[in-house]
């Protein structure tokens, strides 16, 4: 009878856990939002409501006394190990890593806001939180410089620098305190870019800089900047909007682990 009951629910939990999966994927890119963290959910949704749809020819296909079964036992053991890994990883990440001011050991000379992708040209939820937080830090730190760093996204004319500057120049920053990164397609690009910029108004990396990015983002973010040569630190998060903060998390997690492949810090 156990077993008659687990043959029924496995089944159904797998097309169940599926189906919310392709919802959540769904939802979120219908609210502008194309990346790992959307289409990755959307693929694993689909390929649960197929192993759910056909469990029972799976199970008998892989149950036979073969290499078949050392296969089936091993990928329900990877996909255990996987899962608890991610588990890890957004318990690890909410914490966000935000810093204090004094853990730069310099006085913070500019503030640089990492963008985060747009919406038909308009600053995205989750960016226009990082912008919303750098507004704040720009209340507070008035001598600092504001660099805002991105560029050009996928089939888009303008450039995240741009769009940047002007949310900021709208809500009330002068002009003449915001420089605008626009060539970067990467989080790696984006301090390796402003370094340069930084260079050119005379700002060396040696000098107090304040990240400002999405609470998920701070930790990796701030080992990226000591990478490319950022040695006095500090990170302000802004929260991420909680219809898609688990798909920004599950980003996050497949680009910590390619930021390491690509020696990014």
């Amino acid at each position: 009878m156990t077993r008659f009951s687990l043959t029924r629910f496995i089944p159904r939990l797998l097309i169940v856990l599926g189906a919310l999966l392709i919802i959540d994927a769904i939802y979120v890119m219908w609210r502008g939002v194309f990346h790992f963290g959307s289409f990755f959910p959307l693929f694993v949704g689909l390929v649960l409501v197929l192993a759910g749809s056909y469990w029972q020819r799976l199970h008998n296909w892989f149950s036979a006394p073969t290499w078949r079964r050392w296969l089936w036992r091993l990928g329900w053991g990877a996909a255990w190990a996987w899962v608890g890994s991610v588990a890890v990883f957004f318990w690890h990440i909410q914490h966000g890593y935000q810093t204090d001011l004094n853990s730069a050991g310099k006085p913070v000379d500019t503030i640089l806001i990492l963008g985060s992708g747009t919406l038909h040209c308009q600053a995205s939820p989750t960016l226009a939180a990082r912008l919303d937080a750098g507004i704040v830090q720009a209340q507070r730190l008035p001598q600092a410089m504001i660099m805002v760093s991105g560029g050009k996204d996928w089939r888009r004319d303008c450039t995240e620098g741009q769009i940047m500057g002007d949310y900021l120049r709208a809500h009330g920053i002068p002009a003449a305190r915001i420089w605008q990164e626009e060539l970067s397609t990467s989080t790696y690009e984006n301090f390796k870019f402003s370094r340069a910029l930084l260079q050119q108004y005379g700002v060396g990396p040696e000098q107090g800089l304040l990240i400002v990015t999405s609470d998920f983002h701070s930790l990796r973010s701030a080992r990226i900047a000591q990478r490319a040569g950022f040695s006095h630190t500090a990170s302000a998060s802004a929260e991420t909007p909680l219809y898609l903060r688990y798909n920004a998390w599950l980003r996050e997690y497949f680009s910590f682990i390619s930021g390491y492949l690509l020696d990014e810090y």
